[in-house]
């Protein structure tokens, strides 16, 4: 039997394709090393504009019924003020979500079985099969070591960051930057979390939100030349963090830590060039960048939508393959771009004066509060926001040109 499409990561990128692609009929086969429901790491935020996709593909509803908890404000302690507001709403999403991944992974997972992909759990891919240099399948074992084989007309890596798939076929890396940060973050019980809560200190960001079970995940982010000194002694440099926002740091000692802390300095920026012959690839295999902002999961929902877009035309005959494949990157990059810009800027963790002067200017702003949020969660593009009539308006406290621009999913 020939795949019509193997997917090597059935987490919420690979999951997500298989979806789409079965429920246009065709043949998938949908891998992974874990048995689900399993955690993985993760700061799992996502955004109206990841939010967007799941309404479209008729999920969202289902997640929410796990009850995972909406959050619908924002805030931003700079230890000299706070600006606070409301999520703008995207297509009538006025709100995020902090699903846990052992929830929200096994959700997507069981909705593309339900499609009619096939999945296979605790299943281990080695390597791909080749015809010269075209991808034609990939080999593995199963967890009682039997070694399997499967052919297929596109093989896909959905497999992260550390992607088996990218790395055996050379994929290109381009528009590097190398880590930034680190990050460790935890879950606790006992602590009040209704909104997403980010405190910006000289040298740190920590922030919280809700999930699952009544718990916040709190992490704290620190530049990625702190890492070994952090790794050693994570609990007390996180409190120590947290001390600088003595309010905050009170509600966290009054709760309980219900798990052990997880955390990376592995926090690379880069593109990969994400296919070639008889490859593809999505997700952080694709396209990584510092997670300070949360968008991974709504990176890997526009990847799934688009890369089913280009093979439904390639499989239709609309165009070859290679065509659209192409056409999927250049749009990815044209899209993904102006966040990663951005993302990468923040995560110095060292704000420009131009943007210190405008968060000051923004207190007693709620419209350009709301508006400036919005950047963040990549729901208004970085760059209408900061044109030059909007920050005028905004340093002079006027009105005129601070009309809401559209937004984009």
């Amino acid at each position: 039997m020939v795949y019509d499409a193997i997917i090597v990561g059935a987490r919420c990128a690979g999951s997500s394709l298989a979806l789409l692609l079965a429920r246009k009929g065709y043949r998938v086969l949908l891998l992974d090393k874990a048995s689900f429901p399993s955690d993985t790491l993760s700061s799992h935020f996502i955004h109206p504009r990841g939010l967007v996709y799941l309404q479209h593909w008729g999920v969202l509803d289902t997640l929410l019924a796990t009850g995972c908890p909406q959050v619908h404000g924002i805030s931003l302690d700079t230890g000299r003020f706070t600006l606070s507001s409301t999520v703008l709403p995207l297509e009538g999403i006025n709100f995020g979500l902090a699903p846990r991944r052992y929830i929200l992974d096994t959700l997507l997972a069981q909705k593309a079985f339900e499609a009619g992909a096939e999945l296979r759990e605790a299943f281990r891919v080695q390597d791909v099969t080749r015809n010269g240099t075209h991808i034609t399948g990939i080999k593995g074992r199963t967890t009682t070591g039997t070694p399997v084989t499967e052919k297929a007309r596109l093989v896909i890596g959905a497999d992260g960051l550390h992607s088996l798939i990218a790395r055996v076929v050379e994929a290109p890396i381009y528009h590097r930057y190398p880590a930034l940060t680190c990050i460790y973050y935890a879950y606790w019980s006992g602590v009040k979390a209704d909104a997403t809560s980010l405190h910006s200190r000289p040298q740190c960001v920590f922030l919280s939100f809700p999930t699952h079970d009544g718990l916040a995940l709190i992490s704290v982010t620190w530049p990625r030349r702190h890492f070994p000194k952090v790794r050693a002694s994570i609990e007390s440099h996180f409190l120590e963090a947290l001390a600088l926002a003595p309010a905050f740091a009170a509600c966290v000692h009054q709760g309980k830590q219900e798990q052990r802390f997880m955390g990376t300095g592995n926090t690379a920026n880069f593109f990969r060039k994400p296919y070639g012959p008889g490859w593809a690839l999505l997700g952080d295999a694709a396209y990584h960048k510092d997670p300070l902002l949360g968008h991974g999961i709504a990176d890997a929902f526009a990847d799934a939508e688009r890369l089913a877009q280009a093979i439904e035309s390639s499989y239709t005959g609309q165009q070859p393959l290679e065509e659209a494949l192409a056409e999927y990157e250049q749009q990815r990059n044209r899209e993904a771009l102006p966040l990663y810009e951005l993302t990468v800027q923040l995560a110095t963790l060292n704000l420009t004066p131009e943007i210190q002067q405008v968060q000051e200017a923004l207190q007693g702003n709620p419209e350009a509060t709301q508006l400036f949020f919005a950047v963040l969660e990549g729901t208004i593009p970085a760059a209408t926001f900061f044109a030059p009539e909007h920050i005028q308006a905004i340093l002079t406290g006027t009105q005129t040109n601070l009309s809401r621009p559209e937004v984009v999913s």
